[in-house]
């Protein structure tokens, strides 16, 4: 009874440390604590940001004709459309819709993708040659161009862009997670496991998928930025997030015919879907450098 206490503390002792590690190493890296602070400012716009807008009518369609395509002023701080639309309120309140979107995606990716990777790399046979088949079929065609033949099918919209995207991200995950499983289904606590008489699904879910999160983590991280990019891409040609909503891709699309003569309505836009892209990428790297040292730079 007496020696819980001090396993308890050796145990919150080891955690500290491993936590001080992390901190350490990631603080190494200038680069990925910009991206943190980048990433935090992104998100602190998402979820504040609409609700301190000058104008946020302006996602739901409201028009101002007598003031479209005035330039940057201390009334529009980005100037306005070719409809009188703020642009500076529509880029913030684009910064929540691309945010939701991704986090959507990736999250479904990965619920589909981290258990077919697992079940491939641990079963193996022919439940692997099934899933891997399937994951090659989805991989032989290029991310983008899948995604927007499946959002043209399902239809345009946002949920239906979310869909679309989530439908041709998964295999990405199946693929890390299946490499991940091989290389851990043979050491010596999967062997002790076994030896025990644990059930396969137990050990699968309770000890092999626990110790492939991290890789999962990283490449999510990478990930958001590129699933913003595919929604922006969607958005630009018309089958993903549908005018009047706020969207990055949708509003570079609608000032491409203006760019001479009112070239805010697009860069403006493209500035904040830029940053939001960079910080996720340079926080994965952080990310990456503490879970996986072995890739460090």
């Amino acid at each position: 009874m007496t020696t819980l206490p001090h396993s308890n503390q050796r145990s919150d002792d080891r955690s500290n440390q491993e936590f001080q590690r992390m901190l350490y190493q990631f603080r190494q890296s200038p680069l990925s604590v910009v991206g943190l602070i980048m990433v935090s400012f992104i998100v602190i716009v998402a979820l504040l940001g609409p609700a301190l807008v000058p104008f946020p009518q302006d996602a739901t369609g409201t028009t101002r004709m007598k003031d479209r395509m005035l330039g940057p002023n201390d009334v529009y701080l980005m100037g306005t459309d070719d409809v009188g639309r703020d642009v500076f309120s529509r880029t913030v309140i684009a910064t929540q819709t691309s945010l939701v979107i991704g986090v959507v995606v990736l999250v479904i990716a990965i619920l589909i993708g981290l258990p077919l990777g697992a079940i491939s790399g641990y079963f193996g046979g022919w439940i692997d040659e099934i899933i891997m088949r399937v994951t090659d079929v989805f991989l032989t065609v290029p991310a983008l161009l899948l995604a927007m033949a499946m959002a043209a099918a399902l239809g345009a919209g946002m949920t239906n862009a979310m869909l679309a995207i989530a439908l041709v991200w998964w295999p990405g995950y199946t693929r890390l997670v299946r490499g991940q499983v091989l290389a851990l289904r043979e050491q010596d606590f999967i062997e002790a496991g076994r030896a025990l008489g644990a059930n396969r699904w137990h050990i699968l879910w309770k000890h092999v998928i626990p110790n492939v999160l991290s890789a999962v983590i990283i490449k999510a991280s990478l990930d958001m930025g590129f699933a913003i990019l595919v929604t922006a891409g969607l958005g630009y040609i018309g089958v993903g997030v549908q005018a009047p909503t706020p969207e990055w891709g949708v509003m570079i699309s609608e000032g491409r015919g203006f760019l001479r003569e009112a070239w805010w309505i697009s860069v403006f836009p493209g500035i904040g879907m830029f940053i939001t892209v960079l910080g996720f990428n340079l926080l994965g790297d952080g990310l990456r450098d503490i879970f996986d040292p072995k890739q460090r730079r």
